[in-house]
């Protein structure tokens, strides 16, 4: 069966993450995805490669498309991009600030030749305001948005450090976008109308931490405003980054520590595990597992004051008690049985072992794709299944180059048009 996007076609001008990943989900739903590289290729090629322009970032980033090397640069190059736009449905873009314009395939340029043409730009800061002009990457919207401090981590030299888990603001940027293009398609399907969408690293980012980025004066009297005077005094005399953290708090201040006794982790004999229980029910079913009585933890006991001078205290003697009943067994005994107990746990898995991990592989979350020129792979696939309209991955990424002549032949041109515009450094790795 077709996938829900089968017959869409897109034309994308992307590089690195954010834009490549869009197009791997509306790939994933089913349309075809024709991604142009200049002939040094999506920088995402050299990082890490393995064999020339090709790594394992850009392979998993690339997947399911076909690829064309056109030289932007090049007035005939600009006129294959004008020539193909009039047959496509989507394009993606997520260049630097005024490079559209420069290259002539912004959205004023592109949308004479496609009015039904629906175009995502994304970029670092959107399109107005005083930071819009501005370069940007995942990083950089890291620190902007704040999403950086609200993870809490110092490097050695006392100043911010990244999240290393994954790039965040591009993630959530390409998560966006593809539900943005999926809703504009539903627009034009009842309108005939194309148009313009904007989405940002930055508002992805913001997206991914609204309950302390956003206002609610009820609330914020009590539990806003001391982080804000906090900040402001640490500001003021001058303080450590370090010191700005500690006055923000973030969710473990919010909570409070008792609390986190049994939502947070700890070390197992062989490894680690991970509480969530969020429940009075689920904290007494840890404690029943860890044989903890009432005397042990009397953290849910209707005389326990989180306020008050000692509560700190009793919150450590307890951490101590369950940090060592957790360590003197393994993290598959423990799992097991918190899981007859019902509690919500995990064992805390690495992310390097997870595609041989049972329930991924139940799920068929990953797939096997054969490279042409790399051979075979197991990648990450589409995150969710459809009952009518199947997800799939399409196939694996595009060598260099490897699809332009099948592209331009498919839009009309002949092979001796073909070869002229290799000639002329037009298109192909000998362009630019």
């Amino acid at each position: 069966m077709p996938g829900a996007l089968d017959g869409i076609k897109v034309l994308e001008v992307t590089q690195i993450i954010a834009g490549p990943m869009c197009g791997v989900m509306l790939s994933d739903l089913g349309a075809d995805v024709i991604k142009i590289e200049s002939a040094a290729g999506d920088g995402m090629r050299l990082l890490g490669q393995f064999a020339p322009h090709e790594s394992k970032g850009y392979h998993v980033f690339n997947r399911g498309k076909r690829g064309i090397v056109l030289n932007l640069q090049n007035a005939d190059g600009r006129a294959v991009v004008h020539r193909l736009i009039r047959e496509m449905d989507v394009f993606l873009i997520n260049a630097r600030p005024g490079v559209p314009e420069r290259l002539g395939i912004d959205y004023d340029s592109l949308r004479p030749l496609n009015p039904s043409l629906i175009y995502l730009e994304n970029t670092a800061y959107g399109p107005s305001g005083p930071s819009a002009h501005r370069a940007g990457a995942d990083i950089i919207a890291q620190a902007y948005s704040g999403l950086m401090a609200g993870d809490e981590k110092v490097d050695e030299h006392g100043g911010p450090d990244l999240i290393t888990a994954t790039t965040p603001a591009d993630f959530a940027a390409a998560m966006t976008s593809s539900i943005a293009v999926c809703a504009a398609l539903f627009h034009r399907e009842r309108t005939g109308e194309g148009q313009k969408i904007d989405t940002s690293l930055l508002a992805g980012a913001m997206m991914l931490q609204n309950a302390f980025a956003s206002r609610l004066p009820v609330s914020d009297a009590i539990m806003l405003q001391p982080v804000l005077d906090g900040l402001a005094a640490v500001r003021e005399r001058g303080g450590s980054y370090r010191e700005m953290l500690a006055a923000k708090g973030g969710i473990r201040a919010l909570v409070g520590g008792a609390f986190l006794l049994y939502y947070g982790g700890y070390q197992t004999s062989d490894g680690a595990i991970m509480l969530g229980c969020v429940t009075p029910t689920n904290r007494n079913q840890v404690r029943d597992a860890l044989g903890l009585g009432p005397d042990d933890d009397p953290t849910d006991s209707g005389d326990f004051n989180a306020m008050a001078e000692d509560s700190a205290e009793i919150v450590a003697r307890v951490r101590a008690l369950i940090s060592e009943r957790f360590a003197a067994d393994t993290t598959e005994n423990w799992v097991a049985k918190l899981d007859q107990a019902g509690a919500p746990a995990a064992q805390v898995n690495m992310p390097e072992e997870m595609v041989d991990d049972p329930q991924v592989q139940a799920l068929g979350i990953m797939v096997d794709l054969e490279h042409p020129i790399t051979g075979p792979e197991t990648m990450v696939g589409p995150p969710f299944d459809m009952s009518a309209t199947p997800t799939a991955a399409r196939g694996s990424s595009p060598p260099l180059d490897g699809d332009t002549d099948e592209v331009l032949a498919q839009y009309g041109y002949s092979a001796e048009e073909i070869a002229s515009l290799r000639a002329s450094g037009a298109v192909g790795i000998g362009s630019g």
